[in-house]
Formats: structure tokens, C-alpha cells, sequence
């Protein structure tokens, strides 16, 4: 195996931290392949080279072939690779979270299976929409009935601006045609801006469907923070299309809303703002883990692994594999 060509697969110790990586890279209409420890991105205009310890998150748009030996640089440099729509519009696959670590996920998942915290990081999202008022002690029903009132106003006053009638949000996810015309706009700019979110919650480890607003569908969590971003981008953009009456307005939204993201700007947002949801002040600060394994306990939380606990745990039978990771059987606490 030593003599089997190509480079070796770094350290863990050598990979740069996940802040000095490059966020996001989006390629369409080329080759990926690889030449030593780099990337390679070929088109009509040539070849560039991006160093894989520096790339982060590769989003992969239409056109794009991708060789065998650079899935092998990218698994073993721990890049996320994700296929997409033009400029991330549409989520379809990915390959690899960005950071091996749960730690996001098991704290997504603690916040929303208790009420209490659950009902405080809704109060976040709520108080991001509203950053000049104190939404702390206001219940479920007063937020939403806030968050209504705001939106409703938005939706007057971009119907004023551009002359489009608005009678109010009706439309069948079943049937897009079946909608008058703002509202098919709204439909198709929405479902880009969940593309581009649903990327950034798989890079980052989370789980699409533990939502903390909405609640009981696979997408829960892309529609929370999806509604963070609707009142400054997609809604906007949806009465400026159908007050332009273009002949194929879903065709022209979703053009719209690419350009709109092109430069990346919401998907560097929706990383802050995923992250500041879920952890605190003090754990914003901390490095993304990575490659990092741990035995769970009910009494310090997490141990280290690879460690024989049997002189320790004398109630304990200890069932060390191979590999070094141990698994403690029994019922005793």
C-alpha cells in the first residue's frame, strides 16, 4: 500500500484551521481533476489551481465532471463537496460534512428537544429580524404574530413600489402554475434560497429537519433559516420580476436570485448565523473541531477514546476493539 502513488493524506495537525480555509467555491461548465496536492479547475479559459488544504467547501454546478483521483484529494483533505444548481439555487447531493466533529448536530438536537432552550433560540431568530427591539419575554404566539405583521408590511410596501397587485400568499406546492403571477415568483425564488441554505446546514454538520419554528417536515431547519433572508432578497426580487411581466417568470426569478447570491456574501452569512444560534458567546470564539472522537458519559459528558476504562470501572465490562475504541456494557451508573 506505501508504494501506491499520489500524496500522502496530511496529518490532522497539518490541515489548516477551518477559518483560514477559503468558505466556499463555486465552479460550473468544467473538469475537476487534481495535480499533486491541489484542485484542478478546467474550462474554455484554461486551468486554475486551488490548494485542497485551503478549500473548504467545493459546490459543484451544472457541467461539471469531477475525476475519480480528485474525490480521492478532496475525501482525504476533508473537504465538503456538494452538488448544486446554478450558483447553489438547488441542493441535490453532498459527500462529506465540512468538520467530522457532531458537536453541532448534538447541540441542534439538545436545543430543540427541550422546550425552554428550544423557545430561546427562536427567540434569536425572531430577534434577528427585528434588531432594534427586545423580543426576550415575548411567547411563541406573540413572535409569530409579529413576525406576521412584518412581513404583511413588506409585502404593501413592494407592492407599491413596483405597482404589482398583492391579494396575499395562495399557491399550491403541487402545481406552480396554478398561482398569479407574485406568487409563482415568490415560489421560485424561495426554493433557490432553500438550496443555498440547505448547503450550508449539510456542510456544517447540522440536520436539515430539527427546526425550531417549523417543526415535522425533512426541511424544518432550512426553512428557519431560510425566513432570515427572505424580507431583504427573495421577496424583493420576486415583485421586481413580475412588475418586468417576463415570459417565463419562474425562468427569470431564479436567474435573478443567482445573480443575487453570486458573490457569496449569504452563504458567509448563514454560516454566522447558524453558528450564533447555536452556541454560545464563548463558543463562537472556539475552532470548529475536526476529526475528533469521543466516548459519550452521563456523569463528565465525553471521555476520551481509544482508552481501556476497565482498571477504572471496576463495575464495568469493557469491550476494547482493535481499532482502540472502547465500548462500556452494563447497566451500572
Amino acid at each position: 500500500m506505501d508504494k501506491i502513488p499520489g500524496m500522502k493524506k496530511p496529518e490532522l495537525q497539518a490541515l489548516p484551521q477551518i477559518k483560514d480555509r477559503m468558505s466556499f467555491l463555486y465552479v460550473e461548465r468544467c473538469l475537476i481533476s487534481r495535480q499533486d496536492g491541489a484542485v484542478t479547475v478546467t474550462d474554455a479559459r484554461g486551468t486554475v489551481h486551488v490548494p485542497a488544504a485551503s478549500l473548504a467547501v467545493l459546490m459543484m454546478g451544472p457541467g461539471t465532471n469531477i475525476s475519480h483521483r480528485a474525490m480521492e484529494l478532496i475525501g482525504s483533505s476533508g473537504i465538503t463537496s456538494i452538488w448544486v444548481g446554478e450558483h447553489g439555487v438547488r441542493y441535490y447531493a453532498h459527500g462529506y460534512p465540512l468538520t467530522h466533529s457532531s458537536r453541532l448536530l448534538t447541540r441542534q438536537a439538545e436545543l430543540v428537544s427541550n422546550v425552554r432552550t428550544r423557545i430561546e433560540v427562536a427567540r434569536k431568530m425572531y430577534q434577528l429580524r427585528f434588531p432594534n427591539e427586545d423580543v426576550s419575554t415575548l411567547t411563541m404566539q406573540q413572535l409569530r404574530g409579529r413576525e406576521g405583521a412584518r412581513i404583511r408590511s413588506v409585502y404593501r410596501n413592494l407592492s407599491r413600489e413596483t405597482g404589482v397587485p398583492w391579494n396575499g400568499r395562495v399557491y399550491d406546492p403541487k402545481d406552480f402554475g396554478s398561482s398569479d403571477a407574485v406568487n409563482m415568483a415568490l415560489s421560485a425564488a424561495h426554493a433557490c434560497l432553500y438550496g443555498i441554505v440547505h448547503s450550508v446546514i449539510i456542510a456544517l454538520g447540522c440536520s436539515p429537519g430539527l427546526g425550531f419554528i417549523h417543526s415535522g417536515h425533512e426541511l424544518s431547519f432550512v426553512y428557519d433559516i431560510a425566513d432570515l433572508y427572505k424580507a431583504q432578497i427573495t421577496i424583493p426580487i420576486a415583485f421586481q420580476i413580475t412588475s418586468e411581466e417576463p415570459d417565463d417568470i419562474g425562468s427569470a426569478t431564479r436567474r435573478r436570485v443567482r445573480d443575487a447570491i453570486s458573490n457569496g456574501r449569504i452563504l458567509e452569512q448563514a454560516v454566522k448565523d447558524i453558528r450564533r444560534l447555536l452556541l454560545t458567546d464563548s463558543e463562537m470564539e472556539e475552532e470548529l473541531e475536526t476529526n475528533v472522537l469521543y466516548l459519550w458519559d452521563n456523569r463528565e459528558g465525553r471521555v476520551p477514546h481509544g482508552v481501556s476504562y476497565g482498571k477504572d470501572y471496576e463495575d464495568y465490562d469493557v469491550n476494547v476493539l482493535e481499532d482502540g475504541y472502547g465500548t462500556i456494557l452494563g447497566d451500572n451508573p
